[in-house]
């Protein structure tokens, strides 16, 4: 490489003047004048607005019913509810995700059990699944990792032979679909996240879309501290005042003001996730031809709707390892990340007896992997820049 070339990490110019983070919300004057809106009326904490929002999303996803909670790890925390696990029980879940898929778990009292993932499409193995079933086993919680649908068939088979919960975390999942069905409508519950980098944001917020009437009375319990105003469920009085605490639930509620900003963010989803695919096929046609990157593997049934963007190294034709390109790509104002580190590698988790080398693929997986920006705010000229750093730093490190 010429020395005018040279990477911004050895004193060359960066590709960016301006950082360029992974992820970023995409607010227009629409949504602000949804919340203005809001703030301007009677309601802002709970009232019409979280249901016009609960009813978007259940259209959208083609499911029965969505409860909103203040984030997604609540509603996952109210999902393991609704489900029934408790201390005696085991919900199989993988490694490779936020670590609110399984302290969801341990908040409910169970215990996590990490399956190991496909080497190619990044999602839990079903193989890994059956394998770690037992009489202990209640629940199993797969994550649509980047927004690519899990196998979710080979899935429900094993559920439905020992009859196991499915919850699908679909916090990256918002807008894809599986064998022509909509993620939500899929899984006995799913959860979506409507944190600033997922397809659509309420600030911070979540929802459980399911089909199951008894999943759905649940789900608005515990979000509201386990009161019932419903008068056919009151034990004492019948009164139209009256109310009662029947299960210790949680404060888990959105206020109207997110939920505007949903109302008003869940009209663009779907231009929001073709936004992604289409910057998606430009990165997979110029890194599909690298043969120092590995692009994601994503079945021919599937559509991803694309929340992040991940590339793999090829180390063998590599003379660094991913921290020294993460820092060269940073030099270059390209913000990239990881996603994830394996839940287990956490010190809490280590204190709870987890060790390394409980999922090979997934440790393996995680050494090799960067997160590149993807959102729909992005630019062409935003996507070219990344693709240009990107093939800056690997030329400078190809062996």
């Amino acid at each position: 490489m010429d020395n005018k070339e040279s990477l911004a990490l050895h004193g060359g110019k960066p590709v960016r003047s301006s950082y360029l983070p992974y992820g970023r919300q995409s607010i227009d004057e629409e949504d602000i004048k949804a919340v203005v809106d809001v703030l301007k009326g009677d309601y802002i904490t709970t009232g019409p607005t979280i249901e016009a929002f609960e009813s978007a999303i259940a259209n959208f996803t083609g499911s029965k019913h969505a409860v909103a909670f203040s984030s997604g790890t609540a509603a996952l925390h109210a999902a393991c509810y609704a489900a029934g696990i408790t201390e005696s029980d085991e919900v199989i879940t993988t490694p490779m995700t936020f670590a609110a898929t399984s302290n969801s778990i341990l908040y409910m009292g169970g215990t996590p059990v990490f399956a190991d993932i496909d080497p190619h499409t990044y999602n839990i193995s079903p193989q890994a699944i059956e394998q770690l079933i037992n009489e202990k086993t209640k629940a199993i919680i797969p994550v649509d990792f980047t927004g690519n649908p899990a196998d979710y068939d080979e899935i429900k088979a094993l559920a439905d032979k020992h009859g196991l919960v499915v919850i699908d975390d679909a916090a990256h999942a918002l807008g894809a679909v599986y064998k022509g069905k909509n993620i939500g409508s899929v899984a006995d519950m799913t959860m979506f996240s409507f944190h600033p980098v997922k397809h659509i944001t309420t600030g911070e917020g979540g929802m459980i879309t399911t089909n199951n009437d008894d999943y759905y009375e649940k789900l608005i319990t515990f979000r509201s501290h386990g009161i019932t105003r419903n008068q056919e469920k009151l034990l004492h009085l019948k009164e139209p005042w009256y109310y009662e605490m029947q299960e210790l639930g949680f404060n888990y509620r959105m206020t109207d003001i997110q939920a505007a900003l949903g109302v008003s963010q869940s009209k663009k989803i779907k231009a929001f996730v073709s936004k992604r695919r289409e910057y998606a096929r430009k990165y997979n046609e110029t890194f599909s031809k690298s043969e120092h990157i590995l692009i994601p593997a994503h079945k021919q049934h599937s559509e991803s709707s694309w929340h992040l963007y991940i590339i793999r190294l090829d180390y063998k034709k590599l003379k660094a390892d991913r921290n020294e390109i993460f820092k060269a790509l940073q030099k270059e104002n390209i913000g990239v990340n990881v996603h994830y580190i394996p839940v287990y590698f956490h010190p809490f988790y280590e204190q709870l007896g987890f060790k390394k080398g409980l999922c090979p693929q997934a440790e393996k997986v995680y050494k090799e992997i960067i997160t590149l920006p993807l959102f729909p705010k992005m630019s062409e000229q935003d996507i070219d820049d990344v693709i240009a750093g990107v093939e800056k730093v690997i030329s400078y490190y190809s062996v």
